[in-house]
């Protein structure tokens, strides 16, 4: 019995303990759920714009690489610009990265890494000093003091000023001031921006070391620098143009611009010529880094885009044949400068009559001063001269497209021009009357008549000429003259795809000076370029289609072995304008220009290209120019082979030459240039 109430006993305190202990635990489960709540009303509430400027302090980012340019190539493949490759030590600019940052990594970069200081200025000496948060508040203070309160940018600007007042920085030992060369560098940056702190020169040792000490310099990296050669020479380079480098960074009449379009202030570009006009094509497509940061410290890199080399340029020229074209104008200049003291240069342009290709553009610079002779291939298409008679197929033309004669009646007397109140013009082998003859529009071509072109002016303004009589033409004649004139290019805009090309001059245009229209019909009062003289000629030789000279050939990218890939672009042929005259129009002045070259009278001026072959159409020009007061001539010609299929054209100008001279040297050079042409570019053979 006793034993039975025990266990009654045991049981009922074993029942009163098991709710003890559940509630025990609910209670404990309550207090951690209460915390939960607690935790989360915290963050939710007290805490809520903290977590939420932490979220929207995350952001992407973006930062670009170079690439290589591309390359530029001649007409028959071979290699006139390439890409020369070398090591480089770049910074690429952290967010938000302190002034005293940015000074101990210059300072510890120049421990390992050689700079050139030839670029260091005493600004750059200053802003390095100003660095150091010591230095410049006591600079601040004396600022302050003297000038009062000043903006941002003004009290900075003072305070560089003061340093170099005060000769601060003139205890900088060497290695300090390659490190203001890069300090410099550094803080010009935009934040994830990349410079290049030294490009040339990087030794073995330099990467090294440099390598074993990135983590301690963030933002520095080993990467690579690109800079244009020229392994075929750089007999083209007036022509190709030039590349801004490292030091000169981007052309400051571009800067903002170019900046806008993504390029760094260090970044090559093309800053003239066919790399300037075609930089679009070359420069590729940077490199491109997604950087993911928050609170404007970087958390993840991802390459985006690899990057893209720049497409490549096949030119029109060709590299044996330009070389071959200037070295015969150098030669021709050195030989005739003894005789010529005032010859100023000379200038070739050899084109595709069908196309507007040019084949070679050439020239040659003398300082008269000095005899030094330069190259300047682009002057045949800045430099403008008054040419002389080549303009006088033009001149024919307008003729016959005004209907002062035609292609049945153009027969007019050479003879000297008498006006009242002016002294005589007449043809050079007719200055007394002594050599009065008839002339068709051809044979006028043939031996050069002045007489003939001032007498088609003279009806094209409404006056017929009689001896003695005062002249008496509208100015319009100008314009009327002129206007014939552009539809061949002369005067006008070639449109070659090459910056800087000169339109030409016009003489006054006012009945002043009426007299100098007759001047100008026959080549001796405007100036034009070489390059007109060519389109001008090519004009005649394809039947009337004015067609756009072109340099550019195709543009094509890079094959994966690095050669020349598929083609993206090819340049197609432009006709500007189209002169509207008959075939038997064209026969009139086609026939005298092959008549100039293989007429039978004794007065042709073209008889030194009588055996060129196959056969040449040509015209030649001099006109009477001035050095000061004493007389010069401009010694020039146009013409195209073969005479009855042309495939070329060649115009040459040699300003300068000695006035009476007989040399006849643009003749003689065209001679020189069609021989190298027939073995170089374009094969003889089934041409006669």
């Amino acid at each position: 019995m006793k034993f039975l109430r025990r266990n009654q006993v045991k049981r009922q305190k074993v029942q009163s303990s098991i709710p003890f202990r559940l509630n025990f635990l609910f209670f404990i489960v309550f207090l951690l759920f209460a915390a939960l709540i607690a935790q989360l009303a915290n963050l939710q509430i007290n805490q809520q714009k903290k977590f939420a400027s932490e979220v929207n302090s995350t952001d992407t980012k973006v930062e670009t690489k170079n690439v290589q340019r591309g390359m530029i190539y001649d007409s028959t493949g071979k290699v006139l610009v390439a890409n020369d490759a070398s090591r480089a030590i770049t910074y690429t600019k952290p967010m938000n990265v302190s002034s005293l940052k940015m000074y101990q990594v210059a300072n510890q970069l120049v421990k390992s890494v050689k700079i050139s200081t030839s670029g260091l200025t005493e600004s750059m000496e200053a802003q390095y000093y100003l660095a150091v948060p010591s230095q410049l508040k006591k600079v601040d203070k004396q600022v302050e003091k003297s000038q009062g309160s000043l903006s941002s940018t003004k009290l900075y600007q003072a305070e560089v000023d003061y340093v170099k007042q005060k000769n601060l920085t003139s205890n900088l030992t060497s290695k300090q001031k390659q490190a203001a060369i890069v300090y410099s560098k550094m803080s010009g940056a935009y934040a994830l921006s990349t410079v290049y702190l030294k490009y040339n020169d990087v030794s073995d040792r330099e990467m090294a070391e440099v390598g074993e000490n990135l983590t301690s310099m963030p933002g520095i990296k080993i990467g690579t620098s690109w800079s244009r050669s020229y392994p075929y020479g750089k007999s083209v380079k007036s022509v190709i143009g030039t590349v801004t480098n490292r030091k000169q960074g981007l052309p400051s009449d571009q800067i903002n611009s170019l900046l806008a379009e993504g390029y760094a202030r260090d970044d090559s570009v093309g800053s003239s010529y066919i790399e300037s006009q075609y930089e679009n094509v070359l420069k590729g497509s940077k490199e491109i880094i997604t950087l993911e940061t928050q609170n404007n410290k970087i958390t993840k890199e991802v390459k985006t885009f690899g990057g893209q080399k720049g497409d490549n340029l096949v030119l029109t020229i060709n590299a044996d044949f330009q070389q071959k074209v200037q070295d015969i104008i150098k030669s021709t200049v050195e030989s005739e400068a003894g005789s010529d003291p005032y010859l100023p240069g000379a200038y070739a342009v050899v084109m595709n009559p069908n196309t507007g290709a040019i084949y070679a553009l050439a020239g040659v610079s003398r300082n008269l001063d000095t005899g030094k002779i330069s190259e300047n291939a682009l002057g045949a298409i800045n430099q403008t001269f008054v040419m002389g008679s080549v303009v006088k197929g033009a001149t024919v033309m307008g003729g016959l497209l005004s209907g002062v004669i035609s292609t049945t009646n153009s027969t007019l007397t050479d003879q000297p021009i008498k006006l009242k109140g002016t002294a005589t013009k007449a043809s050079w082998f007719n200055k007394t009357g002594a050599e009065d003859m008839s002339l068709t529009a051809s044979d006028a071509l043939m031996v050069s008549s002045n007489s003939y072109m001032m007498q088609l002016a003279m009806l094209e303004g409404g006056f017929r000429y009689s001896s003695g009589s005062a002249l008496d033409l509208p100015t319009s004649i100008f314009s009327k003259l002129r206007g014939y004139f552009k539809q061949f290019g002369l005067g006008v805009k070639t449109g070659v795809d090459i910056p800087g090309e000169s339109s030409g001059f016009e003489g006054v245009s006012n009945q002043a000076n009426i007299g100098k229209a007759l001047d100008l019909s026959f080549g001796n009062y405007d100036s034009y370029t070489t390059l007109q003289l060519a389109q001008y000629i090519s004009t005649i030789a394809n039947g009337g289609y004015r067609l756009q000279p072109h340099i550019l050939q195709s543009i094509r990218e890079s094959s994966s072995d690095g050669k020349l890939g598929k083609t993206v672009y090819e340049f197609q042929p432009n006709v500007l304008n189209v002169v509207q005259a008959s075939q038997a129009q064209w026969d009139v002045v086609k026939n005298g220009l092959w008549k100039v070259v293989h007429g039978s009278n004794s007065l042709r001026t073209g008889a030194l290209l009588a055996n060129s072959s196959p056969s040449v159409a040509a015209k030649t020009g001099t006109a009477e120019t001035f050095h000061g007061s004493t007389e010069t001539e401009t010694d020039s010609s146009v013409s195209y082979a073969p005479a009855d299929n042309p495939q070329v054209v060649v115009a040459l100008a040699f300003p300068g030459m000695a006035s009476g001279n007989e040399s006849h040297v643009s003749t003689e050079t065209a001679n020189k240039i069609y021989s190298v042409y027939w073995s170089l570019v374009q094969s003889s053979n089934g041409f006669k």
